[in-house]
């Protein structure tokens, strides 16, 4: 799977994250966008580092999937942390 592949798995993955973990984030649907782009990139990084499980190169696999899902997720949560969460 190639860098665009890992783009639009990550853009699904912020979405994914987004709707896991609802509120106003500090910034909007272009930060949640691309904070899923880096979840993806760094939930496949600790997949294949720390869980001695390398992602696949196929776009529908469901580790794959879930190793961006996961990163995206942990990334939003330390945005929020760190910039701040307006739950309104």
């Amino acid at each position: 799977m190639g860098i665009i592949g890992w783009i639009i798995l990550g853009l699904f993955a912020g979405a994914i994250a987004k709707a896991l973990l609802p509120g106003r984030d500090p910034g909007g649907l272009i930060g949640t966008t691309l904070i899923g782009v880096a979840g993806a990139f760094v939930g496949g990084w600790l997949s294949a580092r720390f869980l001695d499980r390398p992602v696949e190169n196929q776009f529908f696999d469901l580790y794959t999937w879930g190793a961006a899902v996961g990163g995206a997720l942990v990334l939003l949560v330390g945005y929020r942390l760190l910039f701040g969460n307006s739950r309104s």
